[in-house]
């Protein structure tokens, strides 16, 4: 199981800020494949199931990535690291 941030030393803070950066990279792909099934599914089929459930998704996990990343750098911010 994962630390909690506050539980980190300085040094595996700043490691899980670079790898979090490679994250976004990920999940920005993960994002655009999502609305781009969402806009074939509106071109092929007209607005359904598959229109909405992509969308709806992707904001649910866009909101979480969000919520994780501002975390890491509030933590980053109270230790003045950079």
């Amino acid at each position: 199981m994962e630390k909690e941030l506050n539980e980190l030393t300085d040094q595996e803070l700043l490691e899980k800020r670079k790898k979090s950066k490679s994250e976004e990279i990920i999940n920005a792909v993960i994002l655009g494949v999502l609305i781009g099934i969402a806009i074939y599914g509106t071109i092929k089929y007209g607005l359904g199931l598959f229109t909405f459930l992509p969308v709806l998704f992707a904001l649910y996990a866009a909101n979480k990535w969000k919520k994780n990343s501002q975390t890491l750098e509030k933590e980053l911010h109270s230790r003045n690291l950079k």
